[in-house]
């Protein structure tokens, strides 16, 4: 691990770029999702089951159902685009596409390859994660200034939810495979990492499990950003979310790198 962090560099900006520049080449198809997202799930969710839960019970005071919940899609938001991005699209690039393939032919290291993949699926979170927001405020779900918070927080919860992907990326033998860790990890987090519900409610076995999801954390950091309300635990949260980010991406980095150079 030691000489893969050694052999780190700024070259890695140019696979970010490749990515970026694919990305802003298809930027229609890839700019609706972000945008309509918050709106399909405010008028599913917020507008329509908020119609049976009026409010609930958070931090020790009463918020509307839609107040509570549209933070949590942008956790999700996170979550997904930054993981969906490290495991089908890099497996693609790599196994189909043989970019990786054409980046090494060139004097970049395998090092710089993984890095940038790892930045680039960091950045799609960031990206979505701005464009909600700016979704959520027009809808004046959003307090300011502290809804800035946002986007730091999608950085470092972008590069932990990375950093899980290309962990898998580096171990699955097909791209079906991935269905394995999307309904055992990514499904129950999305489900009971306090996104949808206040995990407070739940059994007291089941709160001990759902504070070890990452994505409690950054649907707590989140939430307490868009709601301009700063709990006297939200270090914890956040000393959990960039340890964790950054003692993954060393990980999925080393793992990566025996995958590619057995």
């Amino acid at each position: 691990m030691r000489s893969t962090l050694r052999n780190l560099s700024f070259r890695a900006l140019r696979v970010w770029q490749r990515d970026a520049d694919v990305y802003f080449t298809t930027w229609k198809t890839e700019f609706l999702p972000p945008l309509l997202e918050p709106i399909l799930y405010v008028l599913a969710f917020g507008l329509g089951l908020g119609q049976l839960i009026h409010h609930v019970v958070y931090n020790g005071h009463a918020l509307g159902y839609l107040e509570f919940m549209a933070p949590g899609i942008v956790a999700v938001a996170i979550m997904f685009w930054s993981f969906f991005e490290s495991t089908f699209a890099s497996y693609v690039r790599m196994y189909y596409q043989k970019t990786f393939d054409a980046i090494l032919a060139t004097p970049l290291l395998v090092e710089d390859v993984i890095l940038g993949e790892l930045l680039w699926a960091t950045s799609k979170a960031m990206i979505a994660a701005t464009i909600m927001l700016g979704v959520l405020g027009a809808l004046g779900l959003v307090a300011w200034p502290t809804g800035l918070w946002v986007v730091p927080i999608a950085f470092f919860g972008g590069l932990l939810f990375s950093a899980i992907g290309l962990l898998f990326t580096s171990m699955v033998k097909t791209i079906s495979q991935f269905n394995v860790p999307m309904f055992t990890i990514i499904m129950p987090m999305f489900t009971f990492g306090g996104t949808f519900f206040p995990i407070d409610i739940l059994p007291r076995w089941a709160l001990a499990v759902a504070w070890c999801l990452p994505l409690t954390h950054v649907a707590f950091l989140t939430r307490s950003a868009i709601l301009g309300d700063a709990s006297p635990h939200l270090w914890v949260s956040a000393v959990y979310v960039v340890a964790a980010s950054l003692a993954l991406a060393a990980v999925a980095l080393a793992r990566m790198k025996r995958r590619l150079v057995p």
